[in-house]
């Protein structure tokens, strides 16, 4: 799971096993460790109709509903968003980059422009 954070934007992007793993447990977390703190970036599915997220105890939560997760993975949509107060939210699929990178992305999903790109 990547999180990427713009001004008053917060989006995370889902590997497959971060998708099967959400769909599973109804939670999925990463750590960045600065240190002598942490910061830890999580995405939990709850019981609601919207996106909302907090912000507590060096913790960036985004609650997605439940219903999002369904199919998720079989589908073609790409993502979900929807504001929290003034708070733009984004969950999506992470795609293979188009452009050569170095990191490891085996475990993103295809991207559709690739097909457009030959």
């Amino acid at each position: 799971m990547k999180i990427r954070i713009k001004g008053n934007s917060l989006r995370y992007r889902l590997t497959k096993t971060d998708v099967a793993k959400l769909a599973e447990d109804g939670y999925v977390q990463e750590t960045v460790d600065f240190g002598s703190q942490q910061l830890i970036y999580a995405l939990r599915l709850v019981v609601d109709e919207q996106l909302s997220a907090t912000y507590k105890e060096n913790a960036i939560t985004l609650y997605a509903p439940k219903t999002m997760i369904t199919g998720f993975a079989d589908e073609d949509k790409v993502g979900y968003e929807g504001t929290h107060g003034s708070l733009h939210l984004l969950v999506e699929k992470d795609f293979t980059c188009l452009d050569e990178v170095a990191e490891d992305q085996s475990d993103n999903y295809p991207n559709p422009l690739a097909a457009k790109k030959i």
